[in-house]
């Protein structure tokens, strides 16, 4: 039987600080290799003499029905804006974390990972938009904007258990600001023409989440419920779907109903009351005092965000890729690389981004507004920023966004995908060299 992790044992409070980052970087480490794996099946699969049902696959209608209300897409317009609301709703769950008690939570802890992040977006998107100004591609900018944090702490996990930890963090940090920013680009740039009614049905029902949260409310059914409905509304507003998920998740409750103090002591009273009783009905009664216990003692944003990292990361993740990464590596593939659309993003993600994330964190250190963890050097963060440019999973769905032709659209994709494994094998080789060099890192 294969170990247990450590951090999932018990330990003291540096343990425990650290463990919700640990069991992070290990589900996304692992769903990282599955995203691969996804990416290579998809493009064995569209390059296979079964290509044609590779196609005819995405393109399958499904209907569904909720009374009189009747929604008809392909399966890849419901793995789009369907199942990738969900993903985006657990990025909206991990940026509000991160906000209220994570690495952004302080102005001086939040600076460094904000202004690679910021750095990240924009040097790529300027680099993008030089290669392709006077056209209409222009309006790709925001694709080599994205960080795929999966792949990133995927990578990292390959390099080996000395990799820093606050590294880890600082790369985590860095893709949760590069995600809220690809959400801004999404909701502010590539939404189509507005319908007011199902909007500001939409808008009603956020403040209906989040009257429920001042009121107390704790069931995430509840919010599940009025979250499914928001994404409804916003479907048909013209505002992408998926900005619906972003939103529900900011109205989710993350304060405990009671401390870990507390918590104790009524386990410790509860558990003596147990070993005491004695009817298998009064043992009932103990128990659901204990489970109840237990229930608040967690946030439901930490309940939820904990149960959809499973799915996220090992179905949702992998689903995208299998249906977009899909593509024909035939004599068409060297035009693409001609194509201004795939150098601005090959050159946006690989060169753009360790430009800016390193030339943006070294200013906010050397203006002493940020300094750089402890154990990480600048040698960290430039392989850090490398490992940056691998943009996969946001820069595919915002390619979907930004283009309507089919041929701009396959040029957008092999740029993607050239431009994350450039990233990704060279990221992987200097983390490795640096972990080298620094054995007491």
């Amino acid at each position: 039987m294969a170990k247990k992790p450590l951090y999932m044992k018990h330990g003291g409070p540096v343990e425990r600080l650290l463990r919700p980052y640990q069991e992070f970087f290990f589900t996304a480490s692992f769903g990282g290799l599955l995203l691969l794996g996804s990416t290579i099946l998809a493009l064995v699969w569209a390059n296979s003499p079964w290509a044609e049902s590779y196609e005819h696959l995405w393109h399958t209608e499904i209907s569904l029905h909720i009374g009189s209300l009747q929604l008809s897409e392909t399966l890849h317009h419901w793995i789009n804006d369907g199942l990738m609301a969900v993903f985006f709703f657990t990025v909206g769950l991990e940026i509000k974390r991160e906000l209220l008690t994570g690495e952004l939570s302080t102005p001086r802890q939040a600076m460094l990972p904000i202004a690679a992040a910021v750095g990240g977006m924009i040097v790529p998107a300027a680099i993008y938009a030089w290669f392709n100004a006077g056209t209409p591609e222009v309006s790709g900018w925001g694709v080599p904007m994205a960080t795929d944090i999966a792949f990133a702490l995927g990578i990292l996990a390959l390099v080996g258990d000395r990799v820093p930890v606050p590294l880890k963090i600082f790369l985590t940090a860095l893709a949760i600001v590069d995600d809220l920013g690809a959400v801004l680009v999404i909701a502010f740039f590539y939404t189509s023409n507005l319908d007011f009614t199902a909007l500001g049905l939409g808008a009603a029902l956020l403040v209906a989440m989040i009257a429920a949260n001042i009121f107390g409310v704790r069931a995430p059914s509840v919010y599940l419920g009025l979250g499914f409905a928001t994404w409804l509304c916003f479907l048909y507003s013209g505002v992408h779907a998926t900005i619906a998920g972003v939103l529900a998740a900011m109205t989710i409750p993350a304060k405990t109903m009671i401390d870990e103090d507390e918590f104790e002591a009524r386990a410790k009273d509860l558990m003596k009351r147990f070993r005491a009783a004695q009817t298998d009905s009064d043992r009932k009664v103990i128990v659901q005092a204990l489970e109840y216990s237990c229930l608040h003692v967690e946030a439901p944003l930490q309940r939820i965000e904990h149960s959809n990292h499973f799915w996220v990361a090992f179905v949702i993740m992998p689903v995208f890729a299998l249906s977009n990464a899909g593509l024909e590596l035939g004599a068409g593939l060297l035009d693409a690389f001609s194509s201004a659309v795939t150098l601005g993003i090959v050159f946006g993600l690989v060169v753009g981004k360790q430009i800016g994330v390193t030339l943006f964190s070294y200013l906010v250190v050397k203006l002493g507004w940020a300094s750089l963890p402890e154990g990480v050097s600048w040698q960290h963060v430039y392989a850090a920023s490398w490992l940056a440019g691998i943009g996969f999973t946001m820069s595919l769905f915002i390619a979907n966004l930004g283009f309507e032709s089919a041929d701009v659209l396959s040029s957008a994709k092999a740029g993607v995908l050239a431009a994350s494994l450039i990233a990704g094998v060279v990221g992987y080789l200097l983390m490795k060299r640096v972990i080298a060099s620094h054995p007491t890192a």
